[in-house]
């Protein structure tokens, strides 16, 4: 009978080796997305100005004050088109030439029935009729005049009013008021005189690669990270997504809407957006394969190390001598950084681009 030779035991570092080595492509996959930077801006912002020229008498509001929708912010001076709006007021009420017509109508139509009882008894000519009903005619034209005239000053009314709306400023908006860019009794022409923000709720806007696009739908809540100490992580729902990619940076706009009732976090901060990558429907990452991956059909293939696939892996013991250990360490660590010819290059990718644990196999049966 042959004599067998006796296995050797591995040792346990060799079995930690093994498993660290086959971990790292796995954790190289799991790794989480980065966080997407982001900034947090007010909902709505508006310069409050005026569409006619004047001067500031009033400023009813002061910087970081609450402000409603409709709420009267700035007066300007407004003697001349208060003095026309009553004087249009005053018109509107006079009813006098109204009356007068409407009095002189009903004359003219008993004036006409009598002298047509009178020239049934031939009392008096057709001429006599024929110029009541001319009267009536007349009368009736005065009448409708005088009511025409009362609407004018109707209209007349509506535009003194107008004009003197046009010297109160209103906010259009909701929200704190951020900016004053006038005084009292300063002049105002072109430019506005407050600005207004609204900050419930907050816009968040980010800028996504394209890679991810389609990853996020609107209606999907994402975590929200503002820089600013003492602030937690908030939820912010995705308000819009862009429909048009800026070609000159690959990317899309994003915008989520971020609720904050108490205007507990300010605008302008800068954030983090927690990019979800299966939590939208995007197709979950698939597994590591343990295997090392196909060759190149020009790559040339060891016969040591891929056409026998299926030899037991010998870990040196501590009897191995030292000269193996150290060729096995530089069979190992040999990859040529300048390959003289293209064959030499084809093969120092594939051997750089084989699993840990497969170069340290290959390594250790170059050193035996």
């Amino acid at each position: 009978m042959g004599s067998t030779t006796p296995s050797r035991p591995a040792k346990p570092w060799a079995f930690c080796l093994g498993a660290l080595l086959g971990s790292v492509g796995a954790a190289t996959h799991a790794a989480p997305p980065k966080p997407a930077g982001c900034l947090i801006e007010p909902d709505q912002v508006a310069d409050v100005g005026s569409a006619v020229t004047g001067i500031i008498e009033k400023l009813n509001v002061a910087l970081g004050e609450r402000v409603q929708a409709g709420q009267t912010v700035v007066v300007l001076r407004a003697d001349v088109e208060r003095a026309n709006a009553n004087a249009a007021t005053l018109r509107t009420q006079m009813d006098a030439e109204v009356k007068a017509a409407a009095a002189n109508l009903e004359l003219a139509r008993q004036k006409v029935v009598r002298t047509q009882q009178l020239v049934a008894k031939d009392f008096v000519s057709q001429q006599a009729l024929d110029q009541a009903q001319a009267e009536q005619e007349v009368a009736v034209q005065k009448h409708t005049l005088a009511r025409s005239q009362q609407r004018i000053y109707g209209q007349e009314q509506a535009m003194a009013q107008a004009q003197l709306g046009l010297r109160t400023l209103r906010s259009p908006i909701n929200g704190i008021v951020v900016e004053r860019y006038s005084n009292l009794g300063e002049r105002v022409e072109d430019r506005p005189v407050l600005r207004v923000a609204n900050i419930d709720p907050l816009r968040v806007s980010l800028m996504v690669p394209i890679a991810q696009y389609g990853q996020v739908h609107v209606g999907d809540r994402l975590s929200i990270h503002p820089e600013l100490p003492g602030i937690g992580a908030v939820s912010a729902q995705v308000a819009y997504v862009d429909k048009v990619v800026d070609a000159a940076s690959n990317t899309f706009r994003v915008r989520l809407s971020l609720p904050n009732p108490d205007h507990r976090l300010p605008a302008g901060l800068r954030c983090k957006a927690d990019w979800p990558v299966a939590a939208s429907g995007a197709a979950p990452a698939r597994p590591t394969p343990s295997v090392a991956p196909a060759l190149p059909a020009h790559t040339p293939i060891r016969p040591k190390a891929v056409a026998q696939p299926t030899l037991p892996l010998h870990l040196p013991t501590a009897t191995t001598p030292a000269s193996t250990w150290l060729r096995m360490s530089v069979a190992l660590a040999r990859v040529p950084t300048h390959p003289a010819s293209p064959k030499t290059a084809s093969f120092a990718v594939s051997k750089a681009s084989q699993p840990i644990s497969l170069r340290f196999s290959i390594a250790l049966a170059d050193a035996r």
